[in-house]
């Protein structure tokens, strides 16, 4: 059977016996023909189960050798050759023959996307203009979660695991204790700003919370949960025009960002965002590189 049948009968598999969407259907075929198309001009003739069978390393090595040089991302041809792997895979499970080249090809390496922080003026405006038209100690909650993210550089989910006893509040200058991933434990100073929009929403919160209980809850008591903070950022960056990429977590990007900015040591910004690698902070400073440049060709004459 020829490579084309070989994909047909692929995708009707796929949409037949796996319920794959339309959507995913249509990339599988674009990803595999365009695969089974390359071996046509690879090998001189178009591909059949027993060609298919003996490829070697080297020949999906070249495969993504010939995607890269086209241009296809890191992340395209990662998701092709997921494709071309779920092709032998079903080509294994209908005849044969298997072929471990397949599994044994390396991934394209994803590169980690550089972290999209928000201007200065615009994270400040998040904190200023926080609201919620009928619950008064909702927009306290909110405003309270987002300084612990701009303001002490937590995680959305490092300041929904806080507890009321845990509340750094004023009159006390003791750092904060977050637990981090992997169970990692930090101490992060915590501003005085920071723990008086704690301490506004607490004074309002109408649910009496115990030294256990979690720190920021709903509207009925329970635990708050990231989608419920997420859908908060949504209303306010499209009541005040702020960009797409102002979610809670590029509160944190701005928290190190900004820093970096103001010229703090990048092992001390490691330590407050909790990082394992040095590697994961450096991200940020592609961040500063990216505006120094900006800035410089929007300044320079002979830019």
């Amino acid at each position: 059977m020829a490579g084309e049948d070989l994909l047909e009968a692929y995708l009707g598999w796929l949409s037949g016996q796996r319920r794959a969407a339309a959507a995913t259907v249509a990339n599988y075929r674009r990803d595999v023909a365009g695969f089974l198309g390359f071996l046509s001009r690879h090998l001189g003739a178009e591909p059949d189960r027993a060609a298919l069978g003996a490829l070697r390393e080297a020949d999906l090595r070249a495969w993504l050798a010939h995607l890269a040089a086209s241009g296809l991302s890191p992340a395209s041809r990662a998701r092709a050759l997921s494709a071309v792997r779920g092709f032998f895979r079903f080509l294994a499970r209908t005849g044969g023959p298997a072929n471990p080249a397949a599994a044994a090809v390396g991934a394209p390496r994803r590169r980690p996307p550089v972290p999209r922080a928000l201007a200065e003026a615009d994270a400040l405006s998040v904190l200023a203009r926080i609201s919620a038209e009928d619950e008064p100690w909702v927009a306290a909650r909110d405003a309270a979660i987002a300084a612990l993210l701009y303001g002490a550089g937590l995680r959305i989910a490092e300041a929904l695991a806080l507890r009321r006893g845990e509340a750094p509040l004023p009159g006390s200058e003791a750092g904060l204790r977050v637990r981090g991933k992997g169970s990692k434990e930090r101490v992060v100073p915590v501003l005085p700003a920071v723990r008086e929009r704690i301490a506004a929403y607490l004074a309002l919160c109408p649910h009496g919370l115990g030294p256990g209980d979690p720190l920021f809850v709903g509207v009925r008591g329970g635990p708050l949960n990231q989608r419920q903070v997420r859908a908060a950022m949504i209303a306010l960056r499209r009541a005040i025009g702020l960009p797409e990429h102002a979610t809670p977590h590029a509160l944190r990007h701005s928290f190190a960002t900004h820093l970096l900015e103001n010229g703090a040591d990048l092992r001390v910004i490691q330590d407050l965002l909790g990082h394992a690698s040095l590697s994961t902070t450096q991200r940020y400073t592609a961040v500063d590189s990216a505006r120094m440049m900006a800035v410089w060709r929007k300044a320079h004459p002979r830019a």
